[in-house]
């Protein structure tokens, strides 16, 4: 007989800081910031102006604040924006054994970009535009031990001014699947992957194809009433055109009975959850949000009624860099409670069933 656990409920009200975006294809932001060469002013630099005055990182996490007027052009990479001749500045940072690091603008003030060098100064990463506002981020860079990096923060066009760094190092985080939980089975993720499974309105080469949910996780060979919980892949990849694509996963419902129905979702990367509706793919958008994470799970819960269908969606908030395939836990409910398994198995096991 299976263990069950009462769940506190996480109320989740749609707002504007969610992202209501249903695409799968990320659409580089057209600029009209105007390229002009750049004159540097005859004041005093500061450290870091370039690789050999590098302001050294000596450990993570680390923050700085500073600004990049003042500063000569002294560098520039295509990501994927060109012919930037804005002022730059430069970190040094060697770590003491292999990670992998989070390099973060957010709280800058202008249209920044970001790249990091290796000692012999081939690029490794790069980022332009991560937040709404032009400010980069890099979400994971794999650094060897003992290898001396640099990080250059620099900007879009001739664009410069004040700037927050913040290098941290990228920690895995895992989300549990529970034993008798139902699979998505979305293929492997891989570039040139075209997404026939549940890309819903995403997929229409495919004839918009939704993933049902049924209601069939079983306990002692009988239906759970009401319940049903889910182990999903998502992610991202680049596809025939070669344009970054995450892959989004369209669900489709039917209330059993009136009342609430709660959907949650707990997912190793930061990834949006949606309601939907119209239930129409040429009208669709979103009624209801929420930003599950790992550690953070979040739940939207909203009035049914029996024998009506009701869109689910979860995708990734970004979907750009190394990373291209994450694993996320889903639960739906349409009774009094939320029955959550108490017994879990590893992902290692679960990721071969999707091979």
């Amino acid at each position: 007989m299976r263990k069950a656990i009462m769940v506190l409920m996480i109320m989740a009200i749609a707002g504007t800081a969610i992202a209501a975006d249903l695409g799968n294809t990320r659409e580089v932001p057209v600029k009209n910031t105007p390229h002009q060469s750049y004159d540097p002013p005859a004041v005093p630099k500061q450290g870091g102006d370039t690789i050999f005055d590098a302001t050294p990182i000596a450990g993570l996490p680390y923050t700085d604040t500073g600004t990049t007027v003042g500063y000569a052009h002294d560098y520039d990479e295509v990501c994927p924006y060109t012919d930037s001749l804005s002022p730059d500045v430069v970190y040094s940072f060697t770590p003491a054994a292999n990670l992998i690091a989070v390099v973060d603008l957010l709280g800058s003030t202008y249209d920044t970009k970001v790249y990091v060098y290796d000692e012999s100064l081939n690029m490794i990463a790069c980022n332009d535009d991560f937040y709404s506002d032009y400010v980069s981020k890099i979400e994971q860079v794999a650094l060897n031990g003992g290898i001396g990096y640099f990080i250059v923060v620099d900007g879009y066009g001739s664009a410069s001014g004040d700037y927050v760094l913040t290098v941290t190092e990228y920690e895995q985080c895992f989300v549990y699947c529970p034993e008798d939980a139902v699979l998505e089975n979305e293929p492997h993720l891989s570039d040139g992957y075209a997404d026939a499974h549940n890309g819903g309105c995403n997929s229409p080469e495919f004839g918009n194809p939704f993933q049902y949910i049924d209601w069939i996780n079983v306990e002692d060979g009988s239906p759970i009433d009401g319940a049903a919980w889910m182990c999903g892949v998502s992610g991202w990849y680049i596809s025939d055109a070669g344009g970054e694509t995450r892959d989004t996963d369209w669900f489709s419902v039917t209330a059993m009975e009136d009342g609430m129905m709660n959907f949650t979702v707990e997912s190793e990367f930061p990834t949006y959850m949606f309601t939907l509706g119209p239930l129409d793919c040429g009208s669709v958008g979103v009624l209801e949000s929420a930003a599950p994470s790992c550690g953070d799970p979040q739940t939207l819960s909203f009035a049914v009624n029996a024998g009506e269908e009701y869109w689910l969606w979860v995708g990734p908030q970004a979907f750009t860099g190394p990373v291209n395939e994450f694993f996320y836990f889903m639960t739906v409910d349409n009774n009094a409670y939320d029955v959550v398994p108490a017994e879990d198995m590893s992902w290692g096991g679960v990721k071969s069933l999707y091979r």
